[in-house]
């Protein structure tokens, strides 16, 4: 049986890259968007760097917080019509700690690593590693249902998204507001986006990390 691990031990790693970026005629499309919703999960470069032109790789102390933060990439990239990424996300140890992330080892950017090149092999965009074997069967479960309807979010219904799992207190009208569209709009985005399957997702997410970590 897998040694548990307490939560002070454990970091996520998001490891990821644009999918088909070659295909896009100026790298700034999808470039821009990219670091601006990475800034606001961190700071460049102790949080987050992107290398190899498409490629990020970024770290959270916190990995209750690494699937809604991974979904909001998602959200912020599908804004923009044929945008997407992979990402592999991998829970674990850090072994060696640096001023750049770049720079760091451990267990967690290992099976980060490891997930993601499974990515391209499984022709998947969205898959979780941890040192638990039961947890990582039935995230991957999970992840693979929930890949079903979230590679197919439209630009419009993906930015409700994104808001949505950057504040999910927001009630219909505000993001109406903030929008400057009808409520009505905002009900047919957020079911577009399955939004009551995104947070029973994520619910399921924490209550079995969470066990996990005691």
């Amino acid at each position: 049986m897998t040694a548990r691990k307490s939560k002070d031990s454990i970091y996520a790693v998001i490891t990821g890259d644009v999918v088909d970026s070659q295909m896009v005629v100026a790298p700034s499309d999808w470039l821009e968007p990219l670091k601006s919703i990475l800034n606001q999960l961190g700071r460049s470069p102790r949080d987050w760097e992107v290398f190899r032109g498409d490629s990020f790789q970024m770290q959270l102390a916190d990995p209750l917080q690494a699937l809604s933060s991974a979904l909001r990439i998602k959200a912020a990239l599908r804004q923009h019509k044929d945008f997407d990424v992979r990402v592999g996300i991998g829970l674990g140890t850090i072994s060696h700690s640096a001023r750049r992330i770049s720079e760091r080892q451990g267990e967690a950017f290992i099976r980060a690593g490891a997930c993601f090149e499974g990515l391209r092999l499984e022709k998947r965009r969205l898959a979780l590693r941890s040192p638990w074997p039961q947890f990582n069967e039935d995230m991957d479960l999970y992840l693979l249902l929930a890949s079903t309807f979230m590679d197919a979010w439209p630009p419009m219904a993906a930015e409700v998204a994104g808001m949505m799992l950057a504040a999910p207190e927001l009630k219909q009208d505000e993001l109406a507001k903030r929008l400057s569209i009808a409520q009505s709009s905002v009900s047919e985005r957020l079911s577009r986006v399955r939004w009551n399957e995104l947070q029973a997702l994520l619910a399921m997410y924490h209550k079995k990390l969470k066990a996990q970590l005691l």
